[in-house]
C-alpha cells in the first residue's frame, strides 16, 4: 500500500491536474491511496469566503462566485463531457449556502471549520472525476467518514482508534483512492480540520492506519532543501532525513513537512518520500529511519510574523517560577504558539506566533502586573548545522533582538 498526497501547487490548474494523472500513469495506481489538497490558493479564498460571511456580507456572493467560477474554468478546459462533474460542483455550492443560511453559531473556529474545507471536496471531486474521463478507475472517499477528531476546532487532535475501526473497515486497500487532505469529523458529524498544512498529516494517518510501505509527498521542488528557495537564493537537496531530523526540522518550522506527519511513519517505520511532480526520474528526499542528514549542510527555516515579548517584573524582583508559570498560563489561555523561550533573572522572552489574534488581549491581560516590551512583525530564522558563517548571513538581514545557540542549532530573532 502507497500513500501519495499532492498539494496545492500540485492542482492548482487544468496543466496541473493533468500532471497529477501523468504521475499516477508513471507511478502506477493499484493499492494507492491519493490525498489532495485545496486547489492552488484556494484555501486562502476560502478564507476571504469566511471573512466575508462574518464581517462583509455585501461582498460574500461576489467571493463565492469567484470561487465557483474558477472551478468551473478548470472543468471546462478539462473535461469533454462536463454534465456530471458540474452537477457535482454545484451541489458542493448548494451545501456551502446551506450551511450559511442555517448556521446559528457565533464561534469563528467552529464556522472556520465549516467553510474551509470545501476546498479540498472541490478539488478531489474535479481529479476523482478526470481520472474516470481518462480511464483511471478509481474510489473518491469522503474523509470525514473515516479521520474522526476531538471538537477542537482548527487544530482537532485525530481519535486514532475510531479512525483505524473506519479506514480498515471501508478503504479498499486494492484500488486506487482519493480524498481530501487536512480534515475530519467529531462525534456530532461536524467538520473538523489538523491545522493548516494538514494534508501531510492526513497522509500520515492513512499510511499508519494502513500499515503502507510508503509515503511520497509530491512537491514543485526537487525534494527537501536545506533552505525555502523563496527566501535564499542559494539551496542544497537533502538526500536523506532522519526521523527525529525532521521532526527537529518541523517542529522549528520547516513548511516541507507538517510537525505532526513524521510521528506516525515512526512508529511503523514507513519510509517518507518528497519527490517533484515535474521531473519523476529523480528520486527525491528519503525520511527514514538513520541518523542526521545527508549531506551535513547548514539548513535554514525560517518563520515570519511573530512576535518577540519581553517580560518583567514591574518591582525589578526575579522572573522566578511563580512568574513564568502564570505567564505560561496566559500564553495557552490565548492559545498563542510559543516558537522560542529565554530568560535571565530580570526578565522572560518569548517569540510567539498570534494565529487566533489574541495577542492584544494577552498584553492587557498582563500588563496590570508585568512590564511588557513587544517586537511586532519580526521574522524567527533557525539554523540546524550552523557555522559561524551561516549566522553571519542573517544577521545581515536587519536588527538582532536575541540570539540563542546551542551545540547543532542557532536561532536569531530579526527585525528586518
Amino acid at each position: 500500500m502507497r500513500i501519495f498526497k499532492f498539494g496545492g501547487a500540485s492542482v492548482k490548474d487544468v496543466e496541473a491536474v493533468k500532471n497529477v494523472a501523468r504521475v499516477l500513469q508513471h507511478e502506477g495506481t493499484a493499492n494507492t491511496l491519493v490525498v489532495i489538497s485545496a486547489m492552488g490558493k484556494m484555501t486562502n479564498k476560502f478564507e476571504e469566503i469566511i471573512d466575508a460571511y462574518i464581517y462583509k456580507k455585501d461582498s460574500l456572493i461576489e467571493e463565492i462566485d469567484f470561487a465557483k467560477n474558477f472551478h468551473q474554468e478548470i472543468i471546462d478546459s478539462l473535461f469533454t463531457n462536463t454534465e456530471d462533474v458540474s452537477k457535482n460542483i454545484s451541489d458542493i455550492f448548494v451545501k456551502l449556502k446551506s450551511f450559511m443560511a442555517n448556521n446559528t453559531e457565533r464561534d469563528f473556529s467552529y464556522i472556520y471549520d465549516q467553510i474551509i474545507g470545501y476546498g479540498e471536496l472541490l478539488s478531489t471531486t474535479i481529479v476523482s472525476f478526470y481520472l474516470q474521463e481518462i480511464g483511471v478507475t478509481n474510489t473518491w472517499l469522503d474523509v470525514r467518514e473515516l479521520v474522526k477528531t476531538d471538537s477542537f476546532y482548527r487544530d482537532a487532535k485525530v481519535n486514532w482508534e475510531l479512525t483505524q475501526k473506519n479506514i480498515t473497515e471501508k478503504v479498499n486497500t486494492a484500488t486506487l483512492n482519493i480524498t481530501q487532505g487536512f480534515l475530519g469529523s467529531n462525534e456530532q458529524q461536524k467538520t473538523t480540520s489538523l491545522g493548516r498544512e494538514g494534508s501531510d498529516y492526513t497522509a500520515g494517518v492513512f499510511a499508519y492506519c494502513l500499515d503502507a510501505n510508503s509515503v511520497t509527498i509530491w512537491k514543485d521542488v526537487e525534494g527537501v532543501l536545506n533552505a525555502d528557495p523563496r527566501v535564499f537564493e542559494e539551496t542544497e537537496l537533502l538526500e536523506k532525513i532522519s526521523y527525529e531530523e525532521a521532526i527537529e526540522m518541523a517542529f522549528y518550522g520547516a513548511s516541507v513537512i507538517h510537525p505532526k506527519t513524521i510521528q506516525p511513519l515512526e512508529k511503523k517505520q514507513i519510509p517518507l518520500f518528497v519527490r517533484s511532480f515535474e521531473d519523476l526520474t529523480k528520486s527525491g528526499t528519503k525520511v527514514s529511519h538513520g541518523s542526521g542528514i545527508y549531506p551535513i549542510v547548514p539548513c535554514f527555516i525560517v518563520k515570519k510574523k511573530q512576535i518577540l515579548v519581553s517580560i518583567s517584573a514591574k518591582d525589578f524582583s526575579f522572573m522566578v517560577e511563580e512568574n513564568i508559570s502564570e505567564v505560561f498560563r496566559k500564553l495557552h489561555e490565548y492559545k498563542l504558539k510559543v516558537n522560542l523561550i529565554q530568560n535571565s533573572a530580570i526578565s522572560f522572552s518569548v517569540c510567539i506566533e498570534d494565529k487566533y489574534k489574541n495577542f492584544s488581549k494577552f498584553k492587557n491581560d498582563l500588563k496590570g502586573f508585568f512590564k511588557i516590551q513587544s517586537y511586532e512583525n519580526s521574522t524567527l530564522y533557525t539554523i540546524k548545522h550552523f557555522d559561524n558563517n551561516a549566522i553571519e548571513s542573517i544577521k545581515q538581514k536587519g536588527k538582532s533582538l536575541i540570539r540563542q545557540i546551542n551545540t547543532e542549532t542557532a536561532q536569531l530573532v530579526i527585525q528586518e
